[in-house]
Parts: C-alpha cells; structure tokens; sequence
C-alpha cells in the first residue's frame, strides 16, 4: 500500500503553482501542511546549523509562501511546529549561546507587484490610513549571507551572536573581531546599542577561498552564502580571520536611547559610526516608486560583485514601525520582494491515486523527473479530477481546457510565490492513442464507492472505517506533532502495527491498550525486527505518559473535518473541559438550539465546522471510537487565563461599528494581548460590547441581554489606554 501514497518529496515537487488555497479541501490542507513542517524544518537545520542546504533558497521560498497561504485560508489547521511561527534554526552543538535581548524575526515575503500593492494596502489599512496620504518606504537589497547582531556596551564591541532561532544564537564574537567591516569601538554611540546586520562573502574572494581551499586539499563551498556562514561559524576564530568576510548593517535590536526618527535616519547613524551600509538604499515613496527601484536593482544584480536575492521594504517612520508592531515571527513594517521563476519540460509517465484520512482521493502525476530550478522534480499532485481535464476551481477552463493525457509532454512551471505545477501540455507531441483520463469512481484502497458531493472540489471514498487508508492515515495523523506526539511511535510503526495481526492497531484506543495486549502475545514485540527490549520500553512509557494531556491537543488529534490546531484551541477554550463539551455535542441539533447558537458563537467557528463536529460526535461508530479512548485518558481542563493586573482577563469582548482611533485589527491584538477573548457574535456569555458609531443589530442585542456596552473611549479608558 505504501507506494500508492505520496512521498513528501514528491508531494513537495507536484503541488499546483496555480493552486488557489481555497481550492483545497481541508484533508488535503492538512496533508501538506504536514509535509511542510516536514521538508521546512529540516531545511531550517541545513540552512542555519549546518550551512549545507540541500533545498534552494527559491525552492525555501515557494515552500514557506505556500505553507503561509494554506494557513490563511485554513486557520483552523495551523501546526504547532509551522514553519510560519520558525525563525532559522537551533544552536549547534560547540558553541555558547547568547540569549537576544530583542528577537531577531525573519521577513514575511513578496514576490510581484501585486503583493507589493498588497503590503502597502494592510499597512494602511491597519493604520487607518487613506490610500492619499503620505507613507514613506525605504529600499535596500536583499544580502544573501548570514544574520549577525553586534552588541556594544559603552562603545565597545562585547559580544557578537548569529541568529539561531531567533531568541538565542551562537557567541562567535571572538570571530566577528576578525571581520575589518566590524568596528571594535563606537564615538558617541548609546550606552547600550545592538546593531544587527549580514555578514557575506563577495564574489571574487569566494572564487579565491574555493581556489586555494582545492590547492590545499580542503573543502569547497557551493556558493559564497555557504562560505560566510562556515567560515563565521567556525570554533578555530584563526580560520575566520583567514577568510574574506565582509558585513552590511542595516538594522538594530536593544538600544538604551533612540538613534533616530526614520529607518533611513537610523542607516546614517550607523554609517556614521563606521558600519558598512549599502549605498542602494533609498527612500520611496509608496509601491510604484519601491517597484521601479526593485527592477533598477535588479537590473544591476549581476555587477554588484556579491550575492542578493531580492530587495528589501521598510515603512520608513520609526513611529509606524511601533505602532504596526510584530506578528509571531515576522515584523508587519517589513517585507522583502524576492526575485522570481522557472520553466521545464519533461514526459507524464503515469497517474497514481492515493487516498486521505478524511477519504480524499487525490490524483498524483508521476514524471519523468526533469531538474526545475535546481530541484529534481519526478511527481506532480493534480490536485483533482477537474484539474486534470483541463477546469479550474472556478468552472472556468486552465490551460485553455486542455486536459492532461499518460504519456503528454507537459511543462512544469515554479514561481516565486508556489511550489511546481504542471502548467501546459504541447499537444504536438501527444502520443497516438494516448486517451482521457478516466478518475475512478471506487476507491483503490477498499473498493467503496467514491463519490462527489454538491460543492464539494474532491471526490471521497465512502469505506469509512472499512477504508484501510483511512483509518491508517487517521491513526497518523492521531500520533503527529500536533496531537499526541508520541515519542517512537511516527507514521512509519503506525502502519506497520496497524497491518500486524498480532499487535492490531485499529484505532486510537488500541494504542493504549498495546502494552497489555503484547503481554498476552506469543511473539512479544521486543522480539521482532527493529524492535528490543529498551526500545519497547521506551516506548510503552512514552505511550503512558500521552495519557495525561491537553484537551485541545485531544480535540486536534481526533481529526474532525475542518477542526485544525486553531479551531481545537478555540473549542477547548471556550468549553474548557472534554466533560462540557462532549456533553454540549450531545445536547446540540444542527442548525437550530441553545447550543448550536453557543457553539457558532466562538469567534472562529462557523457553520461548517460545527455541523462537522456535532456529525462527528454524534456518529455512532466514530464515537465509540472516541468513547473508548477518552476512557484511556486524563484530559486536562483549559486552566483560566492568567494576565495579572488586566481588567478584561478572562473576558469575552465583541467590537462593532466603526473605530476610530484604533483599527478593528489593532482593537482585536490589544483586547487578545490583556487576556480577553474576542467573539464576532453577541451571546449570553458576552462580558462587554465595544460600539462605535454604526453599530447595529449587534447592539440592539447586547442591549436585550443587559449586556455591559461602551464606547471607544470607555474601552480605551478600561484597559489604560486612554
């Protein structure tokens, strides 16, 4: 059965550049934002650990732009190990570690002038302000190298540290003194000032180093990005001092005393203290001035003697860049607009099926494999039935309605913004007889029928838990990161137990009855290949120590249709414990009640998602299933916010109306930041509702309620803002 499902690199290399999120179904979602996590994080460790990438930096690119874009359109099945919420990658073993006073974030991405366009539009829409008046940019290439922050005390250079994960980076500090671009000392500089910054390698020393590295017999680098950072990350500071290293400084981090009003303002201080700055920085002003001085620095790329891979944008007033503030992991005043695109051609050698947890039945295209931006592609996900006959998600026609045949030359496409597709075929070279492609109407796994529903983009098997495939891929997803993340119990033993006789892992619950029924077994499981009698030890202990857990890794692991990491947080808050809300399940009728209307009041649940957990709850079968491993379990109760001090703790608060000294997303982070909980609907269970002028029905119904309103600067004045 294996072969018939896709391996992450295949599903990497296939995944539509055309495809639109919304196109996906959420099982579908889900998979790839498995094999995301999967691909991302390990580039994350070749990239910042070992400095020995074996993805590209476009292919890193796409990859992440993807995962991004899925979260987006599925909130509800955000991982906790996502990519989105990484920056770089642990400290390697070797050196000390420096903890950032300020973390050092990573860059969200743009990769044409729509998301510029875009970029410029969120900004001022969270700043609320109109599309005339005055935003200024500034605009710097893009070094390719390796992120440095510099820390000087009293003027004097005290500890140098690469950004690891972002909160904690490796002391290479005796190794920055070796760098002439690094000034020891600083003249008139802050008590305290971190200046952070790249260091690189230019084109010409690394065609020297790599020269004398093969007339020495040493290593050679692939490229000067891998240069600099080995060279910047050796233990011998000796070896640094040897090599050619260069660095740009183009921000800060902990400073005691304010070096500037503007980001352009802060570049020339730094430049005047000694730091090398990079002279195409400019100041723009708004998205077609950062646009024409993107494609002049394009243009001048391949004379600038040192590697960028893009240009990068900045809301110029530091004042701005405050009040826009950070998301998780990335700043939301900055962007940076990366360089683009690929083509190849190669043969459509086969179309496999593989079938999904939810019963999703995906078409994967097997290729003749073909290198497509450096990336050796041989698989293609055809995303569906559709897609292969030439329709797009729309009802309106792809490739100009031609429809995808074995054996058809196709073209693979790779943008900056996804991962490949297939994007055209050269009907001139198809082959005789080559005839439509027939999508099977029965699962290939157990023979049930497979059937499309009304609305629905994919067609799914109806086996259930008859379908193998199904119940396999639910038991992995049961046992991933996210859910029960069991120590040496991976998807990989999973199957295998699953297909056992002996061990007959059907289900969740029978993970926690393994040990007691291998007891019972003639052949232990200690005795079978790859396993011992410390590895199952382990094992069985990690198993134990999954009983205690938390309610909404509970929820997340059940794998309920449209309920992702966010949607099971959501519930466990709201119900706070599995005795409220299985009880609630029960007591709910789809579409109509008390607790219908309690559960679509959570901000972030919909209609979908709850009719797909009552269904699911309510299902004989499956909840026998969850029956049984609930009574295997020490569900943990959500423990109440804890926001010392805050007068909203604790507390579900609805916005309506027009704001007007604040934006709705600027309102929505505050209320979150102090504890409270913010509902897009007016319940029984709401503690405050905030209007402003316009407010409408929401109001008339808090009203109804008794419900505490206030205005906008009632609520300024509550939470200390005023």
């Amino acid at each position: 059965m294996a072969d018939r499902h896709v391996d992450i690199a295949g599903q990497i290399a296939g995944i539509d550049p055309g495809l639109r999120p919304d196109d996906l179904a959420p099982d579908e979602a889900a998979h790839l934002l498995l094999s995301l996590a999967q691909v991302l994080g390990q580039a994350n460790l070749d990239y910042h650990t070992a400095d020995a990438p074996a993805l590209s930096d476009a292919d890193y690119d796409r990859l992440k732009r993807l995962n991004a874009a899925i979260e987006a359109q599925f909130p509800d099945l955000k991982r906790s190990d996502s990519p989105s919420d990484q920056v770089g990658a642990a400290v390697a073993d070797g050196f000390g570690k420096i903890t950032h006073a300020v973390r050092m974030l990573s860059l969200a991405n743009a990769f044409d002038d729509d998301d510029v366009q875009d970029f410029d539009d969120q900004i001022r829409k969270f700043l609320g302000l109109g599309a005339d008046a005055p935003l200024n940019y500034t605009a710097e290439p893009k070094i390719d190298g390796l992120s440095l922050s510099l820390r000087y005390e009293d003027g004097r250079l005290k500890q140098a540290a690469t950004r690891g994960d972002g909160e904690t980076g490796e002391n290479v500090t005796q190794n920055a003194l070796t760098i002439a671009d690094v000034p020891q000392t600083l003249t008139d500089a802050p008590a305290v000032l971190e200046v952070r910054g790249e260091v690189y390698m230019a084109h010409a020393d690394f065609a020297a180093l790599n020269e004398r590295q093969n007339e020495s017999g040493g290593k050679t680098f692939a490229n000067p990005r891998n240069a600099a950072a080995g060279s910047l990350r050796q233990l011998d500071a000796s070896i640094t001092a040897a090599r050619p290293l260069k660095f740009f400084a183009y921000a800060w981090g902990e400073v005691s005393s304010a070096i500037a009003e503007t980001q352009s303002g802060a570049i020339a201080r730094l430049a005047d203290w000694g730091f090398s700055t990079n002279p195409l920085t400019q100041v723009c002003d708004g998205p077609a001035e950062l646009i024409a001085h993107y494609k002049q620095i394009e243009q001048q790329r391949a004379g600038l003697g040192y590697d960028i891979d893009g240009v990068v944008y900045k809301v110029d007033d530091l004042a701005l860049q405050r009040r826009l503030g950070f998301r998780s992991t990335t700043p939301r005043w900055a962007i940076a607009h990366k360089f683009p695109a690929e083509l190849a051609w190669t043969r459509l050698r086969d179309i496999d099926i593989q079938v999904g947890r939810t019963g999703a039945i995906s078409p994967v295209a097997r290729l003749d494999p073909v290198t497509v931006g450096g990336v050796v592609v041989s698989n293609a996900t055809l995303h569906n039935e559709d897609y292969i006959a030439g329709i797009g998600g729309d009802g309106t026609p792809i490739r100009e309605g031609r429809d995808l045949r074995i054996g058809d030359w196709v073209q693979v496409y790779r943008a900056g913004d996804v991962i490949p597709k297939i994007k055209d075929v050269d009907l001139s070279k198809r082959p005789d007889g080559a005839v439509p492609y027939v999508f099977p109407d029965v699962c290939p796994e157990c023979g049930s029928a497979a059937i499309r529903e009304e609305g629905d983009a994919v067609r799914r098997c109806t086996g259930g838990l008859i379908c193998p495939a199904q119940a396999v891929e639910k038991l992995k997803h049961f046992v991933g990161r996210a859910a029960f993340d069991i120590e040496g119990l991976g998807a990989k033993q999973v199957e295998a137990f699953y297909h056992d006789a002996d061990l007959s892992v059907k289900q969740p619950a029978d993970i926690f009855t393994l040990a007691a029924r291998d007891e019972a077994n003639l052949t232990k499981l200690k005795n079978r290949d790859g396993w011992g009698e410390t590895s199952v030890s382990n094992l069985f202990y990690a198993i134990d120590e999954r009983r205690k857990i938390a309610l909404n890794r509970v929820l997340f692991s059940l794998g309920i249709r449209h309920v992702g990491e966010s949607g099971a947080a959501v519930l466990a808050r709201h119900y706070g414990s599995w005795a409220q809300f299985a009880d609630a399940m029960d007591a709910a009728q789809i579409g109509e009640g008390a607790a219908w209307d309690d559960l679509n009041s959570i901000d972030g649940v919909g209609a979908v998602m709850a009719t797909s957990v009552i269904t699911t709850m309510q299902q004989p079968a499956e909840r026998a299933s969850i029956d049984a491993l609930i009574a295997e379990l020490d569900v943990q109760d959500v423990a109440a916010p804890a926001t010392d001090g805050s007068p909203v703790a604790g507390k579900t608060v609805v916005f309506t109306g027009t704001l007007e000294k604040m934006t709705r997303a600027e309102a929505k982070a505050r209320a979150e930041s102090l504890g409270a909980k913010v509902s897009g609907s007016v319940s029984a269970k709401t503690d405050i509702l905030v209007a402003g002028p316009g407010a409408g029905s929401k109001a008339k119904k808090a009203a109804d309620l008794g419900i505490e309103t206030i205005d906008e600067d009632g609520w300024l004045t509550l939470i200390g803002d005023a």
